[in-house]
Order: C-alpha cells, then structure tokens, then sequence
C-alpha cells in the first residue's frame, strides 16, 4: 500500500499546481466596452450587465456574443431585425424583455457626440 502512496500523492500535487496554472491565466471581465457608431458611441457596462444575469457569463457568452469584443449584429437600420429575432442586444432590449426596450432609449446606450 506504501507504494502506491507516493505517486498518488505526486498525481495530486501535480494536478493542483496544474489548476493553478490554469487559474491565473483566466482574464478578468472588462468593466466597460465602447463600440463606435454613427449615432455616438456605445457604453455598455459589462460589469452591470454581468451581476443582472447573475455572474453567468452563458446567459450571452456564446449564444449571443463571442468572448472577445466584435461586432454585435445590432447597428443602425438592424436593430428592428435583431428586435424581431430577440438576437444580440435585443434578446434582453426588446418590448416585453428582461431590460429597458431599445425603442426610444437611443440616450440610454448612446452618447450623444460632442458639438
């Protein structure tokens, strides 16, 4: 039984060093991503949008967004498309959502360009 104790014992310190490894390597979420667009940028707090699904990134990651920042499919002359799809930003900002309906809320999201 002594035998088998060493390299068990090995496996386990090898497998906590190696989860360590792995640990520290996971990026920390950005508090706030800005997208360019031709009604004002775009803010969009992730850091807000992360605790209203609760620390669960799956609730957009990657259903509806890919990890690192992209397009969103959500630009100007879309936004009724993905509303209708409740894709992008409209699965949550659409009427009858989880979130403020995008419709009218242009401000809520945009920020106006300065003069």
């Amino acid at each position: 039984m002594k035998r088998f104790r060493t390299p068990a014992l090995a496996l386990a310190v090898i497998a906590v060093v190696a989860l360590g490894f792995v640990l520290a390597e996971e990026k920390a979420p950005p508090k706030e991503l800005t997208f360019d667009s031709k009604n004002g940028k775009v803010l969009f707090n992730h850091e807000k949008h992360l605790a209203a699904a609760k620390g669960d990134c799956k609730a957009c990651h990657d259903t509806l967004f890919k990890q690192e920042k992209g397009d969103l499919g959500y630009k100007e002359g879309m936004h009724k498309k993905a509303e209708a799809a409740k894709t992008s930003c409209a699965s949550c900002h659409v009427a009858g959502g989880a979130a403020f309906e995008s419709k009218a809320n242009c401000a809520k999201c945009h920020q106006k360009k300065a003069a």
